[in-house]
């Protein structure tokens, strides 16, 4: 199908064929912008048009022509009470805004498999120990937990006592010599595993990152079909100051005057079905950029964070999540559920 597009500066259209890869082969679709105010239209004329075709352009007018524009979200409010929904409608957990006890009577009957990937490579088996032992005492207690780990040192791999109801699945991946290859590898790996074993076994997968310490209860009110976790560190910072990749030419681009949170890429979560979705999209743009031998600025999370923009999680932890182990305790903070020691 060709594409006329009028009154499309060359950066939009160039942008367009970056997005779609080429255009379609069939018909004739006439997008005429001349008159673009707050709103496009567009006129298609072909015997072949499907509602992918009309989808897909909805979809460029909406991200290209007529960019959203609105001011970036925040998580706390003028009078220093934290904010517990999002301008989409999606809940951001704090301590407080949910009762732990109903909402573990609500999942348990559903007689969930909670799936828990981790990543310990190198230097990393390190942190195994604490990450297991404090999983097992806060994280999703009462549940069924299946944790797959991938390593190249099975050897390693320590004695930790599981609940019941509670294994663990040892993967042995190569070995890498630099941090980045592992991150860059982990969407490919989860993708993978999703698709040979997870679409199967489990309801719910969360990607945690193996230096991560467990100091307090993590449970079913972090559930949701698309999870992402604000970053501690940039919780409260302005949007432009964001670690957003902000090459165009990388496929994790992001404008500096976009963006409603920073997401940590140390927790990713939600049905598997939907991460999924999340895993083989951010190896795919990853993949593009391998071949332009583009590395985006945080690797894997800078994709993940262009994924969250244009497709808004259904629900956000809050920094609790995922707290710093060198960042004191602030005010809105009532209790750290997890320690990155290793969070920039």
């Amino acid at each position: 199908m060709h594409f006329i597009l009028f009154g499309v500066s060359a950066m939009v259209q160039s942008s367009f064929r970056h997005d779609t890869g080429n255009f379609f082969s069939t018909g004739i679709l006439v997008v005429d912008l001349r008159h673009l105010g707050t709103a496009a239209w567009l006129s298609a004329v072909s015997c072949q048009l499907c509602n992918t075709v009309f989808q897909y352009t909805a979809k460029f007018i909406y991200q290209y022509i007529n960019r959203l524009s609105y001011n970036q979200p925040s998580v706390v409010g003028s009078d220093g009470k934290v904010i517990a929904v999002t301008p989409w409608l999606a809940p951001i957990v704090w301590e407080g805004t949910f009762d732990p006890t109903l909402i573990e009577s609500i999942y348990k009957q559903q007689n969930i498999t909670i799936a828990t990937t981790v990543f310990a490579l190198g230097k990393y088996t390190q942190f195994l120990k604490d990450f297991l032992e404090s999983a097992e005492q806060n994280y999703f207690v009462g549940f069924r937990v299946h944790y797959y780990l991938f390593t190249d040192q099975p050897d390693q791999i320590p004695e930790v006592k599981l609940g019941e109801e509670r294994q663990l699945t040892v993967l042995k991946v190569p070995t890498s010599n630099r941090w980045q290859e592992i991150t860059l590898s982990r969407m490919e790996k989860l993708e993978k595993l999703i698709e040979s074993r997870l679409v199967n076994e489990a309801d719910y997968v969360f990607s945690l990152d193996v230096d991560t310490k467990f100091y307090g209860r993590w449970g079913p009110e972090s559930l949701g079909r698309l999870i992402g976790v604000i970053h501690p560190g940039y919780y409260q910072t302005p949007r432009e100051q964001f670690p957003y990749e902000r090459r165009p030419e990388s496929q994790a681009f992001i404008p500096y005057s976009e963006g409603d949170y920073y997401y940590g890429g140390a927790v990713i979560g939600g049905l598997v079905k939907d991460v999924h979705k999340v895993a083989k999209t951010c190896r795919e743009q990853l993949d593009i950029d391998a071949a332009k031998s583009i590395e985006a600025a945080w690797q894997e999370e800078s994709h993940l964070n262009k994924y969250f923009l244009y497709n808004k999680p259904s629900k956000v932890l809050s920094p609790e999540y995922l707290w710093q182990d060198f960042k004191p305790r602030t005010n809105e903070v009532k209790i750290i559920r997890t320690h990155n020691l290793n969070c920039r």
